[in-house]
């Protein structure tokens, strides 16, 4: 099915089933204990050993010596593959670090060893049995020490003349703000279970959020054939971004394997996923912003560093300044700089989490500069149209409406307004907001549907990170087959389903459900051939035409009828600038004396299309909002920057928030549609939650004390030798 231009009225803008509450079809399964996650398919291959990793201990190096005699004499040890008996395995064009083989050492943690035995205890203990020297190598891991001396790139964007702009303008800001690298922290850890014993057929059970990437990328690593590797990933304990892409869980499992000549089961330890699996690069921001004397923006100029492997793009948080705000000049530039940290990639929101961020608090401080409300400042620099090309408008944007409805829900003309000047206690009461801008991209996607006796059921290789894909899912093929929910059941994640868009990039539930509309469709077509039926519509269980009535369950006559098609998306989208947009509202309190910060309540209001189903949407966004609370106060990765190691690489160091943590939260989406965005009108939302929070949050620290802080996370230490004096 090719969408090549927006769409008009269709069966969605009536919908019985799209877009209305309904509860998760696989929440069930989870909270009882009966989702089949990887480490745990103990059904799907007889005999299976443990592996475990051993990982290097130093940041950038060569290996000179490994004996690993000790380890495969350990009781329990079936095999023991080390990287120099392994020749350097190609990379993938997803992967900046090389996954296995050779004696370079590229980061700290990266894998040099598989042991395989009958239980995870013995290959462990095994794998500490084996020796290994170094040649260590000084790298570079300070990201602040190498800002200062790196040259900037050139420019992504430059459009008009923003030193003149800033020569002229009546209010000018100029600032610098850092974010902290930060961990994917997923419940459940990169986990794979790999059958390749005849090393022929490549069979894995893994944690993983694009089937089609995976498989390719395994094809590519290996240098074998694509058809010989089969993958499934049903249930995924959440991503966020860290399960992107084939990570050293899946190959150390498939080495592991083909060694023993067994399945292998490999989970990674906590401590890998903070340095061997992939992480959000901090950054360093430069923000300038310009504006006349009423307050409208007159140029931006953004330039950011972050920190990457070779060969990657490290974290690019200027992109949401090129689309927010209006501006006639405006020029940003990103820096990738190359470091010799474990690999950064994507994390929820890439880009613009760390961004707005920065701009946000930009935004507020502007505003303090022309005495204006931080909510009129943004929105007397709405813009309809991309401020770089303004002959492409947006598609569907009310970003203006969320600010409006936000400050009137969460009651912002009664806020605090002085700096410090509402207190309870021995606590201080902040005030604050920002804006919320993410892209709202779409991928080919795919789907087969077979329609039984009994049911529909629904095949695509889309995946379920928590996310409600399942219940999306079934959700859109029943309201386009006219059938009750029930009637439905999805299958997800497997590598024998039709390519969908998979899981990230806030594209897959706009996706995904488009492809599996399409595949509706097709069978609609083969439904109407068989009976002689010209343009059927599908309602309650039935297939009528005229006065014409045939139960969709009779249609296929004891056979089963399948259809499958792909969603194609034009290049009309070209001409347009496609987002979605949030007003994100927070009340803290800091202790007067500490400086310790509790956020009391929480506000988002959200512009993205249709909403699917308000219940998965609203769980997405409340998760990204807490992610932005930790992202705020708590979360930062601490890099020993003589070793190159992240220090913090556990659960009990590495602080996230949690439920305690936030009292109230509110979700408020705008009833809205884009045309241009999928047939459903629908836009994703899962990352568009963490946007914004973490300068809201900041901007709340500064309403109650008028403390200023342009680092996170704001911690403590920032704030307790400038707290306002207490009489």
């Amino acid at each position: 099915m090719d969408f090549n231009q927006s769409t008009d009225d269709n069966l969605f803008d009536h919908a019985r089933i799209v877009g209305k509450p309904h509860a998760r079809i696989d929440g069930a399964l989870k909270v009882t204990g009966q989702a089949p996650y990887a480490y745990e398919r103990h059904d799907v291959a007889a005999h299976q050993l443990v592996g475990y990793p051993l990982c290097a201990t130093i940041a950038k190096g060569r290996i000179t010596h490994m004996d690993a005699t000790a380890a495969r004499a350990a009781p329990g040890v079936a095999a023991v593959v080390t990287t120099l008996e392994v020749e350097p395995l190609a990379k993938a064009k997803s992967n900046k670090a090389r996954l296995f083989g050779g004696d370079t050492v590229a980061h700290y943690h990266q894998a040099i060893a598989v042991v395989v035995a009958d239980t995870l205890e013995q290959a462990r203990s095994a794998a500490a049995l084996i020796d290994v020297r170094y040649q260590d190598e000084q790298g570079v891991f300070d990201l602040d020490a190498a800002w200062e001396q790196q040259t900037p790139d050139e420019p992504l964007s430059d459009v008009g003349d923003v030193d003149r702009a800033f020569t002229s303008a009546a209010v000018t800001l100029d600032e610098v703000y850092r974010t902290a690298s930060q961990s994917h922290a997923m419940m459940e850890p990169h986990a794979s279970i790999v059958d390749w014993s005849d090393g022929g057929q490549m069979t894995v059970w893994t944690s993983n959020q694009m089937i089609a990437w995976t498989r390719k990328a395994l094809a590519k690593t290996f240098a074998i054939d694509l058809e010989t590797i089969r993958l499934e990933s049903p249930y995924v304990g959440g991503g966020f971004g860290g399960k992107l892409w084939l990570r050293a869980d899946t190959v150390l499992a498939a080495l592991g394997s083909r060694a023993a000549g067994r399945p292998v089961k490999l989970a990674l330890p906590r401590p890998l996923v903070f340095n061997n699996a992939t992480h959000r690069s901090g950054t360093v921001q430069r923000l300038r912003i310009a504006a006349d004397a009423e307050g409208r923006i007159t140029a931006f100029d953004h330039s950011a560093f972050s920190h990457t492997l070779p060969g990657g793009s490290g974290e690019n948080p200027v992109n949401q300044t090129r689309a927010f705000y209006a501006g006639a000049n405006r020029r940003v530039a990103h820096t990738a700089i190359e470091m010799d940290l474990p690999e950064s990639a994507d994390m929820r929101a890439p880009g613009e989490a760390s961004g707005l961020a920065a701009l946000e608090i930009a935004m507020d401080e502007m505003a303090e500069k022309l005495g204006m409300d931080p909510v009129e400042f943004r929105i007397l620099n709405d813009t309809q149209v991309d401020p770089e090309d303004p002959s492409k408008p947006f598609s569907d944007r009310h970003y203006v409406e969320c600010l409006q409805k936000g400050a009137e829900s969460f009651g912002w003309e009664a806020r605090n307004r002085t700096p410090g000047g509402q207190r309870e206690g021995q606590w201080l009461i902040g005030h604050g907001m920002a804006g919320a801008y993410r892209g709202a991209p779409t991928m080919d996607s795919g789907a087969r549907v077979r329609l039984q006796a009994g049911c529909l059921v629904v095949e695509t290789d889309m995946t379920d990170i928590g996310t409600g894909s399942y219940t999306i899912i079934a959700q859109t093929a029943a309201e386009a087959m006219g059938l009750a929910l029930d009637d439905v059941e999805v299958r997800l994640g497997n590598s024998d389903y039709p390519v969908s868009s998979g899981s990230g990039g806030q594209f897959g539930a706009a996706s995904a459900t488009a492809g599996v509309y399409a595949a509706c469709l097709k069978l609609q077509e083969e439904i109407a051939q068989r009976l002689g039926m010209n343009a059927p519509r599908f309602e309650q269980g039935m297939v009528i035409a005229g006065t014409t009535e045939v139960a969709l369950a009779e249609v296929a006559d004891g056979e089963e009828l399948v259809a499958e098609d792909t969603i194609h998306f034009g290049d009309f989208k070209d001409t347009l600038q496609i987002g979605t947009f949030a007003a994100h509202f927070v009340e803290v309190a800091v202790h007067a004396h500490t400086g310790e910060t509790r956020v009391r309540r929480m506000l988002a209001v959200c512009d993205a299309g249709r909403i699917l189903n308000p219940v998965t949407a609203r769980s997405q966004v409340i998760g990204g909002m807490t992610m932005g609370v930790g992202a705020a106060l708590m979360e930062g990765l601490t890099p020993d920057v003589e070793r190159g190691f992240f220090v913090n690489h556990d659960l009990a160091s590495y602080e996230v928030a949690v439920h305690a943590d936030i009292p109230e939260q509110e979700v408020m989406f705008l009833d809205t549609t884009d045309a241009a965005s999928t047939p459903l009108k629908a836009k994703g939302v899962g990352e568009l939650g963490i946007c914004g929070v973490a300068a809201a949050v900041a901007n709340a620290i500064y309403n109650a004390t008028g403390i200023r802080v342009r680092d996170y996370p704001m911690t403590l230490d920032r704030l307790i030798d400038q707290l306002p004096k207490v009489r």
